[in-house]
């Protein structure tokens, strides 16, 4: 056990996390996104950009979200115009999920917007840091 919570990784990246929650609503709100909404339209924005169109499940599973949360989100970003879900041909109880125009115009606002919400938080680590900290999260996230 820590002596003092500032020694306690866990404790720090409650904190963190907590800052950057707020940091990343903020800077979304302007644009009439949820954190939720940006990542999951982001997410199909950068799908699309790709030659793809998921399914929400494959959409959920990219984005590591919950299946019915995500259907439920994306229904919302269908209603505000961002997204539509077609009929897939091959199995027509799918839904494949495409970013509308104007879609397509917010998700890179949207991004930027978070994107600087980042670099703000983490510009206190070197180069060299954020590169070791970048790996780090990715060996955390397994």
């Amino acid at each position: 056990m820590t002596e003092h919570p500032d020694e306690s990784p866990g404790f720090l990246l409650w904190h963190v996390t907590l800052r950057w929650q707020r940091d990343v609503a903020a800077a979304l709100k302007p644009l009439g996104l949820t954190h939720v909404q940006f990542v999951l339209l982001a997410s199909t924005w950068w799908l699309n950009e790709h030659g793809r169109q998921p399914s929400q499940a494959a959409l959920a599973a990219h984005a590591g979200t919950d299946v019915k949360m995500t259907s439920q989100v994306i229904r919302t970003l269908e209603q505000k115009g961002f997204v539509t879900r077609e009929v897939d041909v091959a199995d027509t109880r799918a839904r494949r999920l495409v970013v509308t125009g104007a879609g397509a115009v917010l998700a890179p606002r949207a991004i930027e917007a978070v994107e600087a919400v980042d670099r703000a938080l983490l510009e206190p680590l070197t180069k060299s840091g954020m590169r070791a900290f970048t790996a780090g999260l990715r060996r955390l996230r397994g």
